[in-house]
């Protein structure tokens, strides 16, 4: 468990369990976010490449005739290999972006559950009216939301 969730005061340890599983579920959503970021990049990078290498090694050359310049393309290995990797960056990055939306959805629906049981995880009168000690430790050192329901 992560020291800052440790310290928690007027928290039981089921509630620190809880928060601790929602901390692991962010760190796993942000991952996803950033391999889905890095691969649309990657994505665009590749089909520039590709896009160029056209243009400028075939396109220009037998740019008299669509026939040609179709022949052209499928006979240059350097080509078919830039289309390639373009088509597979583009297939991964579209697996990433569902692997992130699965991790966001999971995340949020255990926020959403923590927000709608947060009467019930801090029962005693001492214990809801520092829940927002608690809120502010997970907003500051997580990035995590815990006033409302809404991202």
């Amino acid at each position: 468990m992560d020291a800052p969730i440790q310290l928690l005061e007027n928290t039981d340890p089921a509630t620190k369990q809880m928060l601790e599983n929602l901390r692991k579920r962010k760190e796993k959503f942000d991952i996803a976010e950033k391999r889905h970021f890095f691969a649309i990049y990657g994505t665009l990078g590749m089909a520039f490449l590709f896009f160029c290498y056209f243009y400028f090694n075939i396109a220009q050359h037998y740019s008299y005739s669509f026939f040609a310049m179709f022949s052209a393309s499928l006979n240059n290995t350097v080509n078919m290999f830039l289309l390639a990797m373009t088509l597979i960056s583009y297939g991964a990055m579209n697996v990433l972006r569902q692997q992130k939306d699965k991790k966001e959805k999971e995340y949020q629906e255990l926020r959403c559950e923590i927000v709608d049981r947060s009467k019930d995880l801090w029962k005693r009168e001492e214990e809801w009216k520092n829940r927002h000690l608690i809120f502010e430790v997970m907003k500051k050192h997580y990035d995590i939301n815990l006033y409302h329901e809404k991202k």
